[in-house]
């Protein structure tokens, strides 16, 4: 496609300073992932990182794909999950072995080299498949684009949510007319929230689990709140750091007082919160991923974005999204039945929202069916109200930017550094990643083509 490509020399030495990667071994799964359809005359190869529910979701969606497109054989492999994943894909584009199909996070796409290890999405070949622009959020469509191509054509957001048990709010009196949570919009008011659920909880029973040691959650959760606060982390350029320190101080002390005031016991990691919450602890914060697990186990429970205690509603959000790994000869009937695949996935993802994430084709947001998915329905405002990292090469899911100031959050959190410190802290990361290269092209930020 006339773009400079990287040897693997180049990229081993980069993927060195950008990924642990402690596994290269991927296994490929799903229903027919080996066997070609006998009447197909054109074959998909097809990279994904979904397991459990989202993998038995995935398989569903894919199986009714070759049900409905006998003439395209897809070969759909699973790797695991992580590093490992973007490194073999990361390799297969640079070698020119990549997949016609692979899946990525959208915060990932920035840092992945788009033009030299992504092709870019046609997107007349998407609209002649049924999906355009404007069947999307504005925000999410432009989150894929980069230097002006669409390189991300995201499946679903992922968000952060407060999850609370109907039946212990209903007898603290926390519940409205409507049967959910009553509305908050300020610290003082959550906290005031807590305290009434805590005296209507089970001794022995937190209040609410929020994954206080783990450092992804802790920063998506800061992602939250500092974007409520209208809190900004570069220039557009990606010149200069803009964070601020006072607005970080006030959302590393409201995540604190939850500690501190004793509505969340520092010694329960994120899966004892989780269990505790089946067990009758008012709430707990976590990904809408956990709703096939508190569905299954039969709780009357709801889930909402994370309150907007700072006034403007934002929860935390990323995407997977559909990418095209870089091939040297792009183009024909695999790179076409590729994106009919990946337009056909996106428009009925009825099947993905069972696994609790938000479809990003908005049309199915408005049907009678996915309107009738419950808790899904509670928390589909948060399409509009997306926290996002910034779009720059070292951020994105479990990325550098979460391995750095994550574990910075979590010492505010747990008591181990003063909130004014822990700020100050995240300020210099910052600045230092900003100055940083990325392994993968040798860029800065200002020169990542990050627009």
């Amino acid at each position: 496609m006339g773009r400079p490509d990287l040897n693997r020399r180049q990229l081993l030495g980069g993927l060195g300073g950008l990924f642990v990667a402690s596994s290269f071994g991927f296994a490929a799964l799903g229903t027919g992932a080996d066997a070609l359809a006998a009447d197909a005359d054109t074959r998909v190869r097809y990279w994904n990182l979904f397991s459990g529910g989202d993998g038995s979701n995935m398989i569903a969606m894919l199986d009714a794909f070759r049900a409905a497109n006998p003439d395209i054989a897809v070969k759909d492999s699973t790797l695991q999950w992580g590093s490992p994943f973007y490194t073999k894909l990361a390799m297969a584009a640079a070698g020119n072995r990549a997949p016609d199909l692979g899946v990525m996070h959208l915060g990932r796409v920035t840092g992945f080299a788009p033009g030299r290890l992504l092709d870019p999405w046609d997107t007349g070949l998407l609209a002649k498949y049924g999906v355009r622009e404007q069947d999307y959020n504005p925000t999410l469509w432009k989150r894929g684009v980069i230097d002006g191509e669409l390189y991300a054509l995201p499946l679903d957001i992922h968000v952060q949510l407060c999850f609370y048990r109907k039946d212990v709010l209903k007898k603290a009196g926390l519940l409205g007319a409507d049967g959910r949570i009553v509305p908050v919009t300020s610290p003082d008011e959550w906290f005031d929230v807590l305290k009434e659920a805590k005296r209507a909880t089970r001794k022995g029973l937190q209040t609410i689990g929020m994954w206080n040691a783990d450092q992804n959650f802790q920063w998506w959760f800061f992602v939250a709140f500092y974007t409520q606060l209208g809190g900004t982390w570069f220039n557009a350029a990606g010149t200069e750091v803009t964070f601020d320190t006072d607005k970080a101080v006030e959302v590393l002390r409201f995540l604190r007082r939850h500690v501190t005031d004793g509505y969340s016991d520092p010694g329960f990691g994120g899966l004892a919160s989780a269990e505790q919450f089946i067990n009758g602890s008012p709430f707990v914060w976590e990904g809408n991923w956990s709703v096939p697990v508190y569905s299954g186990a039969k709780l009357d429970y709801g889930a909402t974005p994370l309150p907007p205690v700072f006034g403007r509603p934002a929860t935390h959000a990323e995407s997977h999204s559909f990418v095209l790994p870089h091939q040297s000869d792009r183009g024909g009937a695999a790179n076409e039945a590729a994106h009919r695949l990946a337009a056909y996935v996106v428009q009925h993802a009825r099947q993905w929202a069972a696994g609790g994430h938000i479809p990003a084709y908005t049309p199915t947001l408005s049907t009678a069916a996915y309107k009738k998915l419950d808790p899904q329905s509670e928390y589909v405002s948060a399409m509009d109200h997306q926290a996002t990292e910034p779009k720059v090469w070292f951020a994105g899911s479990t990325g550098i930017l979460a391995q750095r100031v994550g574990p910075v959050v979590v010492s505010s959190t747990m008591g181990s550094a003063e909130p004014e410190t822990a700020a100050g802290r995240m300020k210099k990361a910052l600045t230092q990643l900003l100055a940083t290269k990325n392994p993968m092209d040798g860029k800065i930020a200002a020169q990542g083509g990050a627009a």
